[in-house]
Formats: structure tokens, C-alpha cells, sequence
């Protein structure tokens, strides 16, 4: 008998099933983020605070966003990673069943900021997690997956809680998203990984501090800040820039930042799949790109649909090099829950302190386009960084390099 060839078979390109799951969690911690902004005026009325007050269960939540990912991240180290997630789930459900039960302005408050610990939490090890069991060669794409999950908060989660909000009070939401996180424990118990690493071989606080030495690190971790700042500072100030300046009416608002939210579910999938193969060239387009749209938008903001269309190609470009940034912040601290928390306080921080400075924009002569010019100068300044990281390359990789085909495929490799 004449031997057959053998059929070569085409690795897999689908992601685990566990990325999707970690996402769905996601998704939930985005919808309890964002939604809090348009349950503010019947969280006033009911707990018997003002709209300025009732604003610090925003505060609140950012600022365990800032501080909770490093913290619980070593908090948690020696907890197996599936452990973590769980128990990060059960903690979110149980804050929001605080919430809905008390009728203290400071409980709610409170349990706002165990909320975000909580969140801080898993999105560090779901982060890692996930770029674990996707492998290398998919581990932005899998990032993407999860960042997609946020997208899709912004997208629906925020709407249909704020709409929920309208027929069953304040509480309704909280109440739901504490029933969504327990089929969500359910399904992390059903596919997570059972071994007790998830990251480096040596877990000690020790060894995740030592993994985050490396300068590379913080150049990128200034990037996501820088980048983060500018874009977000710049859309914190949105609306008002829609209604009063392109003339769009307040009805119409929440269409155009849902097509804000399809363009970020676009960017950041497209991103996952580029980045994987050309990190640095995606990120780099991202965030000129970027840059070049606010400028854009500060110079068109008296056209609706010109502005429509920006704001729309914002939510691509602006989100879309956060999955590469990750993956990226991973590989040279060496997938360490750490690093991965860091990378989601830098997010938090380019945010918070983004909308603090467009907010003083806005006393200038530029008014409600200041904050986009402001953006634009910001997230333009975060190519600095990245071009210190192109013209560099570990000693590990020299060898390497001389393989490849030209010096600019060696930059994009990196």
C-alpha cells in the first residue's frame, strides 16, 4: 500500500471558552461603573442627599478603581486564581445587595468603594487568566474579548440599567446585576483552570515586585496614562459639547454615544487581532489617530455630523490600543497579577486625572472645545514614550532580530 500524505490540521483560532465567561464578568462591573451617572437624581431623592453628594458614589467607585487593583492583586497572590474570581463575584453581588438594602448615604458609599476593590480585583487576575489560557499568540485578541466586555457595558449595560432604574427605582439595578454575578460564579467554577498558578512559577510579593522593575514597564504603564488622559478627559465633557456647540438635541444624545460604544466594541476587537501580531504599529496608530480626531472635533464641533462621525471613529481609535497595551504591560513583567493591576489603575488615573484637567479648559477662551484640544495635546504627548520603546529592544531579543526581514519589522515586533 502506498502511504498517504499526512494532513497537516490548522491550530485552532478560537479563543477559550473561559475568555467569553471572564468577559461577561466584565460586562457586569463596566454596567455597575458607568451606571451609577443616570441614577444620581433618585439616589439624591431617596437617601435624602444632594446631586453633588450623591456624585461621590462616582468618586468613590474611581478611586477604589485607582487604589484596590495593586492592593487586593498582592492581597490575593497566594489565593489560586479561580478562587479569586470567584470570590472577587461574590463580593461584587454582595456589595450590591448592601446597597440595595440600606438606607444610609454612607453604606451606599461604602459599599461602593468594596465594590471596586472587587472589580479591581478581578479584572487583575481575569486579565492574566486570560492572556494565559489564549497563549501567546492570542493574548491581545483575548484582551480584546474582555475589553469588549466593557464596550458593551457602555453600549447596553448603562442604558438598560438607567431604563430599569425608571420603572423600579435605584435599587431595581443593583439588585439585578447582584442575581447576574452568581450564573457568572457558576460558569467561572465550570471553566477555570483548578491549578493554583496563573502567572510566574515563584509567587511571592517579592518576585511580583521585581517583575514590574523593568523600565519598559512604566514607559508603557506612562503611555496608558497619558493616552488614557487625553481621550477620556476629552470625552467626560461630551454632551455639552454635542448639545451646545453642534446643536444636537439632548434626546438624540444617547444614539450618538451608543454609536460611541459600537465604535469602541470595533476598535477594540480589531485591535486584539492586530496587535498580536504588530503591537507597537497598532498602539501607534491608535493613539495618533486619536490625537488627529480630537483636533478634528475641536476644529469641526459647529457641524453635527461631522461631529457625529468623530465621536463615533473616536470610540475605534481611542479604545482600540488598550487590549495591545495590556498584553504588552504582561510580557515584560511576565504575566504577573501586579503588573496586570497596574495597568488598571493607570487606566483609572489617566481618567480621573484627565477630566480634572479638561475641566479647567473650559474657563478659557476655548471653552467646550477646550477640552479637546487639551486631549489631543495629551494623548499626542504619549507618542513620545512609545517611540523610546520602538528605537529600544531587550538584549534577549538581538539574536532574534537579525531573522528578521527589515529594521522596521524588528520595531513592530517588539
Amino acid at each position: 500500500m502506498t502511504a498517504q500524505p499526512a494532513v497537516r490540521m490548522k491550530p485552532s483560532t478560537r479563543l477559550p471558552v473561559l475568555v467569553y465567561v471572564l468577559a461577561a464578568g466584565i460586562f457586569l462591573m463596566g454596567t455597575t461603573e458607568f451606571m451609577v451617572a443616570g441614577l444620581l437624581p433618585d439616589v439624591a431623592a431617596d437617601l435624602g442627599v444632594d446631586i453633588a453628594q450623591a456624585g461621590l458614589l462616582v468618586t468613590a467607585f474611581a478611586v477604589g478603581m485607582i487604589v484596590g487593583p495593586p492592593v487586593m492583586a498582592l492581597a490575593t497572590l497566594r489565593l489560586p486564581a479561580r478562587f479569586t474570581l470567584v470570590g472577587a463575584l461574590a463580593v461584587f453581588a454582595a456589595g450590591h445587595v448592601v446597597a440595595a438594602l440600606s438606607e444610609s448615604f454612607a453604606v451606599v458609599t461604602a459599599s461602593r468603594v468594596v465594590t471596586a476593590l472587587a472589580t479591581g480585583a478581578f479584572w487583575a487576575t481575569g486579565a492574566v487568566v486570560a492572556a494565559a489560557v489564549a497563549g501567546p499568540g492570542a493574548s491581545a485578541r483575548a484582551l480584546a474579548v474582555l475589553s469588549g466586555g466593557l464596550s458593551l457595558a457602555v453600549v447596553a449595560g448603562v442604558p438598560l440599567g438607567t431604563f430599569a432604574g425608571q420603572f423600579s427605582g435605584w435599587r431595581g439595578p443593583f439588585w439585578m446585576l447582584a442575581v447576574l454575578a452568581l450564573p457568572a460564579i457558576v460558569a467561572v467554577l465550570r471553566f477555570a483552570p483548578t491549578t493554583a498558578r496563573d502567572g510566574p512559577t515563584q509567587v511571592s510579593v517579592g518576585a511580583e515586585i521585581a517583575a514590574v522593575r523593568p523600565w519598559r514597564v512604566w514607559v508603557l504603564l506612562g503611555v496608558i496614562v497619558l493616552a488614557q488622559a487625553g481621550f477620556l478627559g476629552a470625552y467626560s465633557f461630551i454632551s455639552p459639547l454635542l448639545t451646545e456647540r453642534a446643536g444636537i438635541p439632548v434626546a438624540l444624545v444617547p444614539l450618538v454615544l451608543v454609536g460611541f460604544g459600537i465604535g469602541a466594541l470595533i476598535g477594540t476587537t480589531l485591535g486584539g487581532r492586530l496587535g498580536d501580531r504588530r503591537p507597537l504599529a497598532t498602539i501607534t496608530v491608535a493613539v495618533s489617530l486619536t490625537a488627529a480626531l480630537l483636533l478634528v472635533l475641536a476644529a469641526t464641533a459647529g457641524d453635527s455630523a461631522i461631529v457625529v462621525v468623530v465621536v463615533v471613529l473616536l470610540g475605534a481609535s481611542g479604545l482600540g490600543a488598550n487590549p495591545v497595551l495590556i498584553a504588552q504591560t504582561l510580557r515584560f513583567a511576565g504575566h504577573g497579577r501586579l503588573a496586570s493591576s497596574l495597568a488598571t489603575s493607570a487606566f483609572n488615573l489617566g481618567t480621573a486625572a484627565g477630566s480634572a484637567l479638561a475641566a479647567t479648559t473650559l474657563s478659557t477662551s476655548l471653552g467646550l472645545a477646550g477640552p479637546a484640544v487639551l486631549g489631543a495635546a495629551v494623548t499626542g504627548s504619549a507618542l513620545i514614550p512609545i517611540a523610546l520603546l520602538a528605537t529600544t529592544r531587550p538584549a534577549s531579543e538581538g539574536n532574534k532580530a537579525m531573522d528578521e526581514r527589515s529594521a522596521t519589522k524588528t520595531l513592530l515586533t517588539l
